[in-house]
């Protein structure tokens, strides 16, 4: 376990291009960790941000995000997040589009790795296609957290596949987001484990008292059916837009970015309401008031292995919830009572209706609250990175013990 509560700021240049001042402090601190991420710090607050932020508080956290092109030398941009964790962007020249990119990825993060002084490290991977850059890097352990099956999501890097077998190889642990995936990839290496995201409940129980709504939600009429997460090619279009024309007298509401899909294609009536991104502090206010939870996404290719977060963040928000069937869900939670499932048009509108009555026997209604709350109990995030956190040690210790072994 970490034990050095007193960890040292990263340096908090704006850039780091090759070449940089060297750092000459030596620094006293336990092991740092590395991670390299398809999504941006800044996007949608989820699981890289929860774990990261908890690491964050043991010892230094390198976020290295993909590279961001435009006229610029090639050069590292970082800055020390609020969490405390160091967010890494490289910031490449366009015409450096091709394989050539990989070289200078490799020496800007050689470069960072000496001039930070960054040792006895943990390469945690949330993207695959990092591999290729980062092969050389010396480590202590090499961590594989598979939130989602990237290969089947849309515009997916074709090499991907060939860069997560890579990493599957050499991978001392790996983590899957959610149980049907694990199923998927539990053949592939000797030590996975499936890892469900965590809920943090006193978070999204607040939005149970909530009484002063967000100024743009207020003047939205009830019933209110929501959703807050990205909107991209698993969101269901035909199933909200079917729906949202039999009842007008439904109010949906959407929270999230719009990514990888044509804004222009999403069904637009008076009864559907689009407020973008919001910051991951306002989502229970947002919450708050509405009146059903709903999760409709598409089974599709990019669906097949989702274990949504919102699934456990929506039951914390004490919000009933209606889902189409997506596998972990289905198995986590419509067994339990605690989520609805319905595909159609027809069945979903019939699912949000029974859950609207449900709220109206207010007694019963509390009961299934109580009840989705001690489930919830022991899905925190803090038990989630602290099981993590676990088994990479177990790691880093039966490495250590092998190569004792192959010196010996």
């Amino acid at each position: 376990m970490y034990t050095n509560k007193s960890v040292p700021a990263v340096p908090s240049l704006k850039k780091f291009p090759i070449g940089f001042e060297r750092i000459e402090e030596t620094f006293d601190y336990g092991r740092d960790l590395v991670c390299f991420s398809h999504l941006r710090w800044d996007f949608v607050y989820q699981r890289p941000q929860h774990l990261m932020s908890r690491f964050a508080r043991e010892c230094r956290v390198f976020y290295v995000e993909e590279p961001l092109w435009g006229n610029h030398s090639p050069q590292l941009s970082m800055r020390i997040d609020k969490s405390g964790v160091c967010v890494v962007v490289p910031l490449l020249p366009e015409e450096m589009r091709s394989r050539s990119a990989l070289s200078v990825q490799r020496r800007l993060l050689e470069a960072m790795f000496s001039d930070c002084g960054i040792r006895d490290c943990i390469t945690w991977y949330y993207t695959p296609m990092a591999r290729a850059f980062t092969n050389q890097l010396k480590c202590r352990v090499i961590v594989y957290d598979c939130m989602d099956e990237l290969a089947l999501f849309k515009n997916a890097p074709h090499e991907l596949k060939q860069h997560e077998s890579e990493l599957l190889r050499v991978a001392d642990v790996v983590f899957t987001g959610g149980v049907g995936l694990y199923e998927a990839k539990k053949s592939r290496h000797r030590n996975i484990h499936a890892m469900p995201s965590g809920i943090d409940i006193d978070h999204f129980k607040t939005a149970r008292s909530i009484l002063n709504e967000p100024e743009d939600q207020r003047s939205i009429p009830h019933p209110r059916l929501g959703f807050a997460g990205v909107i991209d090619e698993r969101m269901d279009i035909e199933l909200i837009s079917a729906i949202s024309e039999v009842h007008p007298e439904w109010h949906f509401v959407f929270i999230g970015p719009v990514v990888k899909i044509d804004p222009g294609s999403l069904p637009q009536h008076p009864n559907i309401h689009y407020f973008g991104q919001k910051p991951y502090a306002e989502l229970p206010a947002y919450m708050s008031g509405w009146d059903v939870a709903l999760m409709p996404f598409a089974l599709n290719d990019a669906t097949r292995y989702i274990s949504p977060t919102k699934t456990p963040e929506y039951l914390a928000a004490g919000k009933p919830v209606v889902s189409t069937s997506i596998r972990d869900v289905v198995a986590t939670y419509e067994a339990r009572g605690l989520v609805r499932i319905a595909d159609d048009p027809e069945e979903f509108s019939s699912a949000i209706q029974a859950a609207l009555n449900d709220t109206a026997d207010v007694a019963r209604f509390q009961q299934w609250q109580a009840q989705a709350e001690a489930f919830l109990a022991n899905m925190t995030w803090d038990r989630t990175w602290m099981a993590m956190l676990d088994l990479v040690e177990s790691a880093i210790s039966t490495r250590d013990g092998n190569r004792c072994a192959n010196a010996g």
